[in-house]
């Protein structure tokens, strides 16, 4: 995370290969961005998703309680837009309890103007040279007030900060998210927290600049849904699966051609799934599900993408995504109920609504067909009668 509002990295990270399927680096999982990344587009957050498995985006909000970022709203409209979870984080500033009340209130106004929707995290940032003279005692407290303001808001809290201020300044039961740039990221640090920032310089092909980016641990920065349920290929309740058997197996898309066989046994569907899928083997890239559609380019092993539709095609299992380029592209996951190509994660984009003027949530949730008592759980709302018009609702 961006030390202030003031220092910006743009070098690259020596001696890392991201996309090429060497695994010699920590997990691409979350991004955060401020002013200092200028106005993000939907494309570039398309671009890091579908490229490099970015699954959660952490935009800054405000810093201390005298500066918003301005570039807040636009970043967490895109970031929601590109299919990502979105999250906000406030740089803290506070020498006291009532600083950091005041900074924290100051976030959720904030927050809530950009539209940063209800259950969201908003991760109190603190890693300034005003906290560090406050000792584990003040630091504490001021964590505990902070906690139950962001919470009243209907956000989820959490602390980022540095790991060598850990119990030396902040005790580690508060830190959930920790930076901390070793020169070798192939092994996992820090996983009792939510997520290891591991670098700040972290390079993305479709975006200028040096990047904060996090390996995650679990679901906290993903809205709770799980982002490590496998998919088989044989698991598609909308699927017939079929007749006959799977004997006749063809290469990998990268050499396949049609086989002998009788594909007309395999019924051919589609349905809608989000999820992520990291090849295993060297996969083409085609205009169409067909294997005789157009080759555009190709994954490697252990690159991954985040896909969007899923289609049955005689025997063979297809995944959709939208290229950074904004063109649909399609990828072989394997054989349904056979071979896989690689492995699928779970990647669910939560329904939102928007509350205007007028609404109460008893009216929003017969509109939704849900209970309220389902969307003051979902949503982290405490008083069922107190919702802000413009607040993003999950259901």
């Amino acid at each position: 995370m961006k030390k202030s509002k003031l220092i910006m990295g743009t070098a690259m990270l020596a001696g890392l290969i991201f996309g090429s399927g060497v695994v010699n680096a920590a997990r691409t999982d979350m991004v955060d961005v401020s002013n200092h990344n200028g106005n993000m587009t939907v494309a570039e957050y398309v671009s890091m998703r579908n490229n490099y498995g970015v699954k959660a985006v952490t935009a800054k909000i405000s810093e201390g309680t005298y500066y918003h970022d301005p570039y807040a709203a636009n970043n967490i409209k895109n970031v929601q837009a590109a299919g990502l979870y979105i999250n906000g984080y406030y740089f803290c500033r506070y020498t006291s309890v009532e600083d950091a009340k005041a900074e924290a209130e100051y976030a959720v106004k904030m927050a809530k103007q950009d539209g940063l929707p209800v259950n969201a995290v908003l991760c109190a940032d603190i890693e300034a040279s005003q906290q560090r003279g406050l000792g584990t005692y003040t630091n504490s407290l001021a964590i505990e007030a902070m906690k139950q303001i962001i919470e009243n808001a209907g956000y989820r809290f959490d602390v980022y900060s540095m790991a060598s201020w850990g119990d030396s300044i902040i005790p580690w039961k508060y830190m959930g998210w920790i930076a901390s740039y070793p020169n070798n990221v192939s092994k996992d640090l820090y996983t009792k927290g939510h997520a290891w920032q591991w670098t700040d310089k972290q390079q993305f092909k479709d975006s200028y600049g040096g990047f904060d980016t996090s390996q995650l641990y679990d679901n906290y920065y993903t809205g709770g849904q799980d982002k490590n349920a496998v998919i088989s290929n044989g698991d598609t309740t909308d699927v017939s699966h079929v007749n006959g058997n799977n004997n006749n197996k063809p290469s990998q898309d990268k050499n396949m051609t049609a086989t002998s066989g009788n594909n007309n046994q395999y019924q051919n569907e589609d349905y809608a799934q989000n999820g992520v899928f990291t090849a295993n083997t060297t996969l083409n890239i085609r205009t169409a599900p067909s294997i005789s559609a157009s080759i555009v380019g190709s994954y490697a092993p252990g690159e991954s993408l985040v896909y969007d539709h899923v289609y049955i095609k005689g025997k063979y299992v297809w995944l959709r995504y939208m290229s950074y380029s904004g063109s649909y592209h399609y990828v072989c996951a394997g054989i349904l109920g056979g071979e896989e190509y690689g492995t699928r994660q779970a990647y669910s984009v939560a329904k939102t609504y928007t509350v205007k003027s007028g609404d109460t949530l008893s009216g929003i949730a017969q509109k939704l067909d849900v209970s309220i008592s389902y969307l003051t759980s979902k949503n982290g709302i405490n008083n069922a009668n107190l919702i802000y018009v413009g607040e993003m609702l999950k259901y």
